[in-house]
């Protein structure tokens, strides 16, 4: 296993070893006593899967503390472009985002720890996508920034008229007016 750090501090992007043969392939996309000896120590309670078509995008979603989240996140099929906002106030990254080509080809996972804000937009015809989560679902906590904000200025490598966004995500407040509780260095 690869561990990649990104230049924002405590996302991880990870590298799994993988075994090809005539058969196909075969790898581990989690290991507690890896990631724990990596100095990645989340407990994982709930695995969550979507499939998606091309264009969509999904985000940017975080739920308030205490019911936050870490999320491990990888694509089965297709590739997608993941995306994590920092929203910590006080860390030197504040309102930067970082985003990665995830695929069923690259097999590459993405640690987003809690006080991110979180994201992906679909570039293949389908995308199939799993995430671990530390915590559990919690509708009340639930937030989100509109995808498109203007400060935080993602790319998302898809042209806006092939943008598919739920109504949900739609009606997001912009960075300067979501509701963040997150204190860089208090997680």
């Amino acid at each position: 296993m690869n561990i990649i750090k990104t230049n924002i501090p405590d996302l991880l992007i990870i590298e799994p070893e993988i075994f090809n043969d005539e058969r196909g392939y075969f790898f581990e996309s989690y290991n507690t006593k890896k990631f724990k000896n990596a100095g990645i120590d989340v407990d994982f309670v709930q695995d969550n899967q979507s499939k998606s078509s091309f264009g969509v995008v999904r985000g940017l979603h975080y739920q308030l503390a205490p019911y936050s989240q870490s999320k491990l996140v990888s694509v089965i099929e297709g590739e997608v472009l993941d995306v994590a906002v920092d929203i910590r106030e006080n860390s030197p990254t504040y309102g930067k985002w970082f985003g990665v080509i995830l695929s069923g080809e690259n097999k590459k996972q993405f640690l987003i720890p809690k006080g991110f804000a979180h994201g992906f937009s679909v570039l293949s015809d389908n995308a199939i996508f799993t995430y671990k989560c530390d915590n559990f679902y919690n509708k009340e906590s639930e937030r989100g920034i509109m995808f498109n904000d203007s400060k935080i200025n993602i790319d998302w490598k898809i042209n806006n008229d092939d943008a598919i966004i739920s109504l949900k995500d739609k009606i997001n407040p912009t960075f300067d007016k979501a509701e963040m509780n997150f204190i860089y260095g208090k997680m």
